[in-house]
């Protein structure tokens, strides 16, 4: 038998100690790449998961057994921070102890599968001789039907798939491969939870103790709660400046791990995607129709985890100089299988919230159609009934005897014309009537 080329995903390992060069080659193929890891959707729970585990021998070996291994676990770990000790230092004074602290672990196992790819040695011998050249053990198995928690790599902790061969062969160690399996717990945004709206509005007194110069109020909204990879959120949002400086509305995805181990608790918060609004003026006002902000590849989001919690909010703050940034956080959900025609569910939300919430209309409005032209429905003549003649030249000796501002030129709008039923400029196109003959 030979490898097979081009298809599938591999690992592979040269050979182990002591192996006096009988392993040329041990690797794992998996049948499906794109659900290997990173490139596909991944297994999903109740997967089939199949593949070959390929062995290439330089001469006849001798085996104790070939068994493949899945497992999945989600593991956290993290050292506190020194602590301070009371009465360490002189004079009685708590100091901080040398070294890190205590150290924060948890774990839980998800999957759990052991097989056996060799088939029992014949009536009264412990091995099994393979003969030199290539061998093909394919195996399959499938994924538990419970959920299982979607693959991730975090600050302080994971959550990670493998498959594993392990070549067992007499007094020599263990020799294995290993390839990790990407699992995808789904989360369909079309649920109803997820297509609610989300609205927050916060208001900020600039200044201190009696020293105000006036309020900064920021409303925003969300058309929904749940998004996928790719997609862009559309903001809806209200600034009012009525303070007296200048101040700068902002937009920004934030994605927060939580870690529970011992007890204990540790968080870690980045920011994975932001947009920057217009600069507010002293006394302006600011609105975002429709303001958007796309999702960049990022780990679905992981609520369903004893020991770690992946989640996402959505936050529009303002940057107010010598103060503390005003800001609002509206919960947002990343999910896997995208919402299809959600357009036809935006007129509903829309009219729900049309009384309140005029101004944060859930569709762009439309582009106005410019007036016409003023000269293309006013005459030349009827133009010059309104232009008053322009004033003769004064002299200049006569100007510098006045005050420089005493003579700026008069600018006047031109008024609109007379409305009238009947058109002032009919077009030269000759008009047939009908005419009856009576017989």
């Amino acid at each position: 038998a030979r490898f097979p080329r081009g298809r599938g995903a591999m690992a592979a390992a040269g050979p182990g100690p002591g192996a006096g060069g009988a392993v040329k080659t041990l690797a794992l193929v998996l049948e499906d790449e794109a659900r290997r890891g990173g490139g596909g959707g991944g297994y999903c729970s109740g997967d089939t998961v199949s593949g070959q585990v390929l062995l290439e021998l330089a001469g006849p070996l001798p085996l104790r057994g070939l068994r493949l291994e899945a497992a999945g676990r989600a593991r956290v770990a993290w050292s506190e921070s020194p602590g301070a000790v009371p009465g360490a230092g002189t004079w009685g004074v708590a100091v901080r102890a040398p070294g890190p602290g205590p150290r924060r672990e948890a774990e839980v196992r998800y999957l759990d599968i052991r097989q056996s790819l060799l088939r029992d040695p014949p009536e009264g011998e412990e091995n099994l001789i393979l003969l030199d050249g290539r061998h093909e053990f394919p195996f399959s198995f499938q994924l538990p039907q419970e959920p299982l928690v979607t693959s991730f790599t975090g600050k302080y902790g994971s959550i990670q798939y493998y498959v594993k061969a392990v070549l067992e062969r007499p007094a020599v160690p263990d020799q294995s491969v290993q390839t990790e399996l990407q699992i995808i717990s789904h989360i369909d945004v079309s649920s109803p939870a997820l297509l609610t709206p989300v609205l927050r509005s916060q208001e900020k007194m600039v200044g201190c103790w009696f020293f105000t110069s006036g309020p900064v109020s920021l409303s925003a909204k969300i058309e929904r709660k749940g998004y996928c990879n790719g997609e862009a959120i559309p903001i809806y949002a209200e600034i009012e400046n009525c303070s007296s400086r200048l101040i700068v509305p902002k937009a920004a995805i934030f994605q927060t791990q939580t870690y529970l181990a011992s007890g204990k608790t540790k968080t870690f918060r980045q920011m994975v995607a932001n947009v920057r609004g217009n600069h507010i003026a002293s006394g302006s006002t600011d609105t975002w129709n429709g303001k958007t902000l796309k999702i960049p590849p990022v780990s679905p989001s992981i609520l369903d985890c004893c020991i770690i919690r992946v989640e996402y909010s959505l936050a529009v703050y303002i940057h107010i100089p010598g103060a503390k940034k005003l800001m609002i956080e509206m919960p947002v959900v990343i999910g896997t299988i995208p919402c299809i025609g959600f357009s036809s569910r935006n007129s509903s939300i829309t009219s729900q919230f049309s009384m309140d919430m005029s101004w944060l209309a859930l569709t762009m409005p439309e582009q106005p159609e410019a007036p016409p032209n003023y000269a293309d429905v006013v005459s030349e003549e009827e133009f010059s009934r309104h232009v008053p003649a322009y004033p003769p030249p004064i002299d200049c000796e006569e100007q510098l005897c006045c005050p420089v501002f005493a003579y700026i030129q008069e600018f006047r709008f031109q008024p609109p014309p007379l409305y009238s039923e009947i058109d002032p400029h009919p077009t030269d196109v000759e008009e047939v009537q009908p005419v009856s003959f009576m017989l």
